[in-house]
């Protein structure tokens, strides 16, 4: 049984926008929520059960280096109602609450401590709460980071969802360089409810799956569509300008790259970046 996610959102809106700020996905909430609302309900007329809310970059951090760290409630708990707004129109479908990497995505060098990482991310999961399934832990690309990540967002008691990013050259390893296993303990620890591979190119996605055959957890895969990551994109400010998207990607051979994924025993999939409605109505067609 395949539980199907939706695809990418902050490229989408950006799509949408027609232009990049280094508030990313966080743009949409502050100029136009409705077009929020219209990529979730596109995820699931293309065939999505999960609908991930649109809060991968609402963290203390992003808002407060934007002078605007003390609307992150405000914003949290709008992109949760969004999606809620979303699944209830629809009539079915899970909250998936985003929580994406504290420093910046793809540079855990850049994460604080697992300590304090954890009381961030307990704050957010207490505001998700009331409105979210699962908690998702988005691009968590080193042990200590996602410990942090798993620490702070086991304490609503809500099932926790654990995707991990790994290197687009060598999928067995993190992208802090660490193997990819090194992930294993912390299932014991923390016992988190999945764990993924995301926002890695599919050919490293589908490298890395099969490691995590004996992780005893249902696993998953959502890729992303860029060509890779640039060196300048390594902080906050930094805009998805420096990132390209590749051509060759399209809704057939995305789900080409599924197909291992679930032949490696994957049951969530879905898309990151650059992966959108056009490619999970491909994937529903291929696996619901």
């Amino acid at each position: 049984m395949i539980t199907l996610l939706d695809g990418g959102m902050g490229q989408e809106l950006i799509a949408r926008a027609g232009k990049a700020t280094s508030l990313w996905s966080i743009q949409a909430l502050l100029d136009d929520p409705s077009m929020v609302r219209a990529v979730h309900d596109e995820y699931f007329a293309a065939g999505a059960d999960v609908a991930t809310t649109n809060s991968y970059s609402v963290l203390p951090d992003r808002l407060e280096t934007h002078g605007i760290g003390d609307k992150l409630t405000a914003l949290a708990t709008l992109a949760c109602e969004i999606a809620c707004a979303a699944r209830d129109a629809h009539g079915s479908g899970i909250i998936a609450g985003s929580l994406g990497p504290l420093g910046f995505s793809y540079q855990p060098d850049k994460a604080p401590p697992a300590d304090q990482a954890a009381e961030a991310y307990a704050n957010l999961a207490r505001i998700h709460a009331p409105f979210v399934d699962v908690h998702i832990l988005e691009t968590m690309s080193s042990v200590d980071q996602a410990r942090g990540g798993l620490m702070g967002a086991s304490v609503t008691g809500k099932p926790v969802w654990l995707a991990v990013s790994v290197d687009d050259a060598d999928g067995t390893k993190l992208r802090s360089g660490e193997a990819l296993t090194d992930i294993l303990p912390l299932l014991a620890e923390f016992k988190p409810a999945a764990l993924l591979i995301n926002c890695s190119v599919p050919e490293a996605v589908s490298i890395g799956l099969p490691q995590l055959a004996q992780a005893g957890v249902p696993l998953g895969a959502y890729a992303n569509g860029f060509t890779g990551i640039s060196d300048d994109f390594d902080h906050i400010g930094a805009t998805v300008d420096s990132l390209k998207a590749r051509t060759d990607l399209d809704p057939a051979r995305y789900a080409d790259f599924a197909q291992t994924w679930v032949d490696a025993g994957a049951t969530l999939i879905g898309g990151c970046c650059e992966v959108g409605p056009v490619h999970i109505a491909e994937l529903a067609a291929r696996f619901k």
